[in-house]
Order: structure tokens, then sequence, then C-alpha cells
């Protein structure tokens, strides 16, 4: 019998919390088109409602060992359920998944009755702030309206205000527009623009083949030509803020990821909850017909793997394969993804058809890679005279000045590390020697990047990979040193893409074993230097070596010549413990040989009390840390019982840590050295300082002066190790207000020294505002100490 797949996990959910609305906005898709579910559901949603909802994905999330999850609150308008009850809401999934893992909470609303009390709650959960606004007051008020026919922009407006001020400004998500191609698009960009919006997103309205899409005057493509404008004003400003639509053009054009659902070939693992508790696919297919959305299935009789496994969630993350064979063929595929799919329904063929947009979307796409061609061949082409803005959001970038990050931020920096591996990947390529064995290597890894994209993704996520590209193009300049190393990663790309690719792949010897990046090592017996054959199998792989075969079963007994590289640590942070790679001594420290399981069984023990204590005492760093750090690496502990830890600038997502003798201390290595690895990822996408500045600066927790980047480094790190004590102060741990007091006093002395460098980028101040507003209050809660 055939063993069924494993579900795939959904770590999107959007909670609604009231199922009607204050405004009668004619271009709804809940309301105004073909679903009327919302007639019959409860109006608002139930304590007893979200408190299963809370269970139930902390389940799902905890048997997936997923490392985040988001949840946004969604109507109707969700602020008419009430500030106490948002709050229950908002306590219920943080207590579900406290220690399960991190969770990302947002809301989309239309402002109309945002308050103080709302934004207080919003404040104490971190609850992020999208509003829908359409414009300036006539191009909004054109569809955003009250029953009665008054406009809403003035009251959205004076809303949007209270998030402008400084201290609910960090809750501000952004603004979401519904496009009107009869309103002028430089004029709606501008006024969006004046409210200091984080981030804009721009909806095509929802429409399919039976109901399509307004086109004044019978134009080809008139939302193409809407959103093209907005982008030449946009690029011509140097993209003051993100655009989540251009931005994820942008970014699949270099072969990354979508940020948005309606564009793109990503799996869309999102499941909405409405008020009585019933679980339904996207909203937007309440747009093609009655009923569209609807699963049968609730939060009391089911849970999220049985939603994940329905038909209708299942088709909507096939991807390329789920797609028509007019879209299959479409030569901007991999960019569209065939648009958002409720757009794509026409009665009698169902979804199997191109987007209602489809004519939009190849414009729109065709017109952003000419102007990408066109910026690649005159870099400097914006009106400020500035290189474009790097991919961050200013969000993103605020969280990250700070010293902070969330899951979403560290994955877009993880997101571009993957890029700048690919690209060192190429570059070794490129000056390998060009012999048959070296091309079918590289044919190998092409094939596998079409056939099974994300396996290979997996293999060079592995924090070591970029090492080792680095150390053949530094040591080997005709590419020579260890070039070989390619077929290690085509190897381990292979075994992961078992069952989507098969091939059998030569690769080298060394160390009397064969290496398979992120997975491990095989010990064959041959000398170095000889050849072994990697090939998957049903069950996981085999190695053929002159001393015999070696086949590995994933799913079976362990064979004592297969060295797995093992995943310790609680469910929602679960890592690599990484003793098998020759690339791993990268963290200035000499890491540890082969541990024994006792060790192992050690280290996962210490990992999750320290992750108690990262969630519980420093939950700012814990989601980042989730979403980035993926690797720990064990270093041999020095004689005389001191502690040791580093992190590797090559290596993004791993850190190198001796085991110490408590777990909080191990909270506060990993803390302290992932600052390290996050500021070093921003420092590959963007100057803080000028590179030209050789002078030395004093750091106070150093005897010997550092240049301008070690001292920005240091002082990075140590806003983690000054709230580190803090928490321990607080908890009246005996002996910590004292290093409290020194490590938060030497941090600002550090940022005060920083910020009178005057070598500082733009950026680069930017984060020296953010280290000192981070340690400003703490200063105050040492007076008398």
């Amino acid at each position: 019998m055939e063993t069924p797949a494993p579900t795939r996990a959904l770590s999107q959910f959007v909670l609604k919390l009231h199922s009607r609305c204050d405004l009668a906005c004619d271009h709804c898709y809940v309301y105004e088109h073909a679903d009327t579910s919302w007639k019959a559901r409860v109006r608002a949603t139930p304590d007893e409602v979200v408190e299963r909802v809370a269970a139930r994905i902390a389940e799902h999330a905890a048997a997936h060992r997923l490392p985040g999850v988001q949840v946004v609150f969604h109507g109707g308008e969700p602020l008419l359920a009430g500030p106490a009850r948002m709050r229950r809401a908002a306590a219920a999934l943080r207590g579900a998944l406290d220690g399960v893992c991190a969770l990302e909470l947002g809301i989309q609303t239309n402002a109309l009755l945002l308050d103080e009390r709302f934004c207080d709650v919003f404040d104490e959960f971190g609850i992020s702030v999208g509003v829908s606004l359409d414009g300036g007051r006539a191009e909004n008020d054109r569809h955003r309206r009250f029953a009665d026919g008054r406009g809403s922009y003035d009251r959205v407006v004076a809303s949007i205000g209270l998030l402008r001020e400084p201290r609910y400004r960090h809750l501000f998500g952004g603004l979401l527009c519904t496009i009107d191609v009869e309103n002028d698009p430089l004029a709606v960009y501008e006024a969006l623009m004046a409210l200091e919006p984080p981030r804009i997103d721009f909806l095509l309205p929802h429409a399919t083949h039976d109901v399509p899409p307004p086109r004044p005057g019978g134009a080809r493509a008139p939302y193409a030509q809407w959103l093209l404008a907005v982008h030449e004003r946009w690029t011509a400003e140097g993209r003051p803020v993100p655009v989540r639509v251009f931005d994820s053009v942008r970014r699949m054009l270099r072969g990354g990821s979508s940020l948005v659902e309606s564009i793109g070939t990503d799996p869309v693992d999102l499941v909405v909850i409405e008020t009585d508790g019933s679980f339904e696919q996207a909203d937007s297919l309440k747009t093609a017909f009655d009923g569209a959305p609807a699963t049968g299935m609730d939060v009391f009789a089911h849970s999220l793997d049985e939603v994940a496994a329905h038909p209708g969630i299942e088709a909507r993350r096939q991807g390329k394969e789920g797609l028509c064979d007019e879209c299959r063929r479409c030569p901007v595929v991999d960019v569209c993804g065939g648009g958002l799919y409720a757009h794509r329904y026409r009665t009698g063929s169902g979804f199997a058809n191109p987007s209602a947009y489809c004519g939009d979307l190849m414009e729109l796409i065709l017109g952003i890679r000419e102007a990408e061609e066109t910026e690649r061949e005159n870099p400097v082409s914006t009106a400020s005279g500035q290189q474009p803005q790097h991919p961050l959001t200013e969000d993103q970038i605020d969280q990250l000045a700070a010293g902070y990050g969330d899951a979403a931020t560290v994955a877009a920096l993880a997101a571009e590390q993957l890029v700048i591996t690919r690209g060192l990947l190429t570059a070794v390529w490129e000056r390998a020697p060009r012999d048959g064995r070296t091309a079918a290597v590289w044919r190998v890894l092409a094939e596998v990047d079409e056939a099974a994209p994300q396996a290979l993704d997996e293999v060079l996520a592995h924090p070591y990979a970029r090492t080792w590209a680095r150390h053949c193009l530094e040591t080997g300049g005709d590419g020579g040193a260890d070039v070989a190393g390619l077929a290690e990663f085509a190897a381990a790309a292979v075994v992961r893409a078992a069952g989507r690719y098969e091939a059998t792949v030569r690769v080298p010897v060394h160390d009397g074993a064969v290496r398979l990046p992120g997975l491990g090592r095989v010990l064959v017996g041959a000398p170095d230097g000889e050849d072994a054959e990697v090939a998957a199998t049903a069950d996981g792989f085999s190695v053929s070596a002159a001393g015999g075969t070696v086949r590995i079963d994933v799913h079976g007994p362990g064979d004592a010549r297969w060295h797995p590289v093992r995943r310790v640590g609680p469910a929602g942070w679960s890592v690599a413990l990484e003793d098998t790679d020759r690339y791993r001594d990268a963290h200035q420290w000499p890491s540890v040989p082969r541990q024994d399981e006792a060790e192992v069984k050690a280290w996962h023990e210490d990992l999750v009390a320290a992750w108690d204590f990262l969630g519980r005492e420093l939950p700012r760093y814990a989601p980042g840390l989730a979403a980035g750090l993926g690797t720990v690496t064990p270093l041999v502990p020095p004689g005389d019982g001191s502690d040791v830890s580093g992190a590797a600038r090559q290596a993004f997502g791993a850190v190198g840590i001796a085991r110490p003798a408590s777990p909080d201390t191990l909270a506060l290595l990993v803390a302290h050295e992932f600052q390290h690895v996050k500021l070093g990822a921003v420092l590959d996408l963007a100057d803080l300082y000028d590179p030209q500045d050789t002078r030395l600066f004093h750091a106070p927790w150093r005897p010997d002066p550092r240049p301008l980047e070690g001292l920005l480094q240091g002082t990075y790190a140590h806003v983690a190790v000054a709230e580190y004590w803090r928490a321990q102060a607080r908890r009246d741990v005996p002996g910590a207000a004292a290093p409290f007091a020194r490590w938060t006093r030497e941090t600002a002395e550090a940022v005060d020294r920083l910020a009178g460098s005057g070598s500082l980028t733009p950026l680069g101040r930017r984060f020296a505002d953010g280290m000192a507003r981070t340690v400003a209050p703490w200063l105050s809660e040492l007076k008398g100490v």
C-alpha cells in the first residue's frame, strides 16, 4: 500500500472577530459578491471559539515543529468586536503558543473605530495594524462609504494620525489600497505617501471571468498601466517605502519568493476561521460563487491537519502544477503563478483558467522587468541619485535598528542570504576547471533547481555552504580549492529531492567519509581522493564506494556508518547540532568531534530550557531566533571553565558555542551571537559606516581598540547582553544587578561613540538611534544602582 504524503502544515491564519462592517463599500468581496454566507454568521466571535482556535493552532504548530505562525484579525470589521474581546483573543493565542512557536499578530481594519484603547491592546501584544484606504478624499470616498452615502476618508485619516504618533508608530503596519483605474494613479500614490506609511499594498479588485473587472473604454491592460505609472514614480523617488506587489515581482525576477498571495508559484498555506468557528478557504473565493470558500469543517470537530488535506486547500498549494496548460506555457509563469486563485474562476471550467487579469499581469511583469534591466545598465537613475533601496521594509529596518527583528524580518534577511549563496555557488562554478566531471555536477545542480528548487534552496541554506564557497574563491583563484565540494552539494540536493528528481552523483571521499552538507556524513572506508556514488532511494539514499555500498533508510534503524546531523531543542525551535561538516570550524574556537548520545541529550535539555527562558524573559528576540538560527555548532570548552561562543560572517544561521554550565547562560550566548548574525546579514545588504574610515575606537568591554565595524558589531551584540542581565535583575537573581548596570552603561557609551564617529551612513545613524532608544529606559532604571 502506498504511504500517503505527509500533510503540509498551515502557518497563516485569518481569524474573523466580527462578521459585520460599519461601512458599505461597493467593491467589498465579503458582502457585495456571490457568497452570502455572512448573513448566517454570529456577529462577534465567542470566547470559546477563540480559545479552541488557539488550541488548534498550538496543536498544529507543535506537531509540525513550526518556527512561527501568523494570525491576522479580520472581519467584517474586526474593531466592532471591541477592545476587551480583542485583548482576550490576543491573550488566548499568546498563551496557547507560548513555548510552542513564535506568534506574529496583525489586524486589517478600516480604522473608523481606532482609538487609544485599541492601540494600547495592540501595543501590549505587538499587533501590527494594517489600514484600508484607497487614496485621497475623492479617490477613497468613491467606494469606501457609509450606508447613507457619506465618505469615510476624514475619519480614517484621523485614526491613521493616531498610528503616526511616536508612542504608536511601531504598530503601523501599512496601507492597503484597492485599485480603481478611474482614479489618477499618481494622485492616489501621493495621497498615500503623504500619510508616511511603513508599507503600501495595492490590491486588484476581486473579479472572475463571469464577472470581469471593469475596463473603462475597453482598455487592454488598464490595471498594469495604472500600476506601472505608480512604479515609475516610486522608482524615480528611490523606492521610499516598500510596495509589496512591486517588491514581489522584483524578488521573483531574481529567483526569490513572493511576498503576496496574488502572484507567484509558492504554495499558499492560509486558512480562514469564521466567527462561528467554521474553517474556510481564502476570503477572495467569495467572489467566485456562493459557498466557494466553505470546507464543511470547524474548530470543534476538525484538526488543522484535516483542513490542510481539504481538496480546495490542496488545489491552492500545487504551484505551477496546479495551473492550466495555457498558464504553464506562459513565459512569465514563474513570476505570475497564474495570479490569485479566485480570479481564475469561470462557470463550467472552475479554476482551470488563466487569471481574469492575465493581460494585466503579463504587462506589469514585463514592464517591471524592463525597468529593472534599464536600472542595471544605469544604476544611479533615481530622482535622488541614490542606489535603489535594499529589500527590507521600513518597519523591518526599525526593528533591526532597535536590536530586535521579528520572524518576518529575519526571514527576509535569510532570503537575501540565500540569493548571495546562490551567487557564490555560481562564482565557484565559473572558476572551476572546465572538465566533463564538473560539467556533469553542474548539470545535476541545474536540473534539481528546475525540478525541485526547494530542495536546492534547503541545501544552500546550510550555513557552511557559504563558508565553503568563500574558501574556494579566496584560497583557489582558479576555483581549484575544493571545487569538488560542488558534488557534495549536488548529492545532498538529490537526496532532498527524492521522488521529484533522480540522478547518481560522484562525490570525492574526504577523511574516509562522504559529506552531505546539512544532512550528515557516511563513513565509506575508501581512501581519500577516491569517488563514491550517491543516489536517492525510495526510503533514503545509498552511497557506493570501493569498500561496498551503504544503504541508509531514513525511517529505519540507524547504520553505524551513517552520522546524521541531529536535531535538538524544543518543538518551537529545534536546531541542527552540527558536528559533521568539515567547514564548521568558522567560529574562532575549534569545534568538537562527533558528540556521543549523552552529550546530545544534554544539549537538547539545555536548549529546551534556554528557549523557555528566551520566550519568557527575552520575548522580542525569540521570534527572530526561531526564524533564523537553525544550527548550533558545539565548540571545545576552554580549560579555564570560561564561556566561549562565536558567530561567523560567512555562516548565516549558525552560532558556535561550548555548552555552558547553565541553560540561562546558554540563552545569553545564543542571543548575543545571533545579534552578530543579524547585523552581518544587514551589512551584506547596505553600508552602515564609511569603509574608508580606518581609525580604531575603544570599546568599553575590550582593552584593545577596534575598527569601526568591530565597535558596531560589539555594541549591537551588547544590547542583548544588557537586556539579558536586566531580565535577571528583574527576577532578583543574586548578583545580576551589577552586570545589568555595567553592560547597560557600557552599551550606551558605545552607542554614543558610534554616533559621534562622524562615519556612519544615514542608515548607520538610524541603527545608532535605534539602539539608543532601546537602552535609554534601562539607564533610567539604574538610578541609585
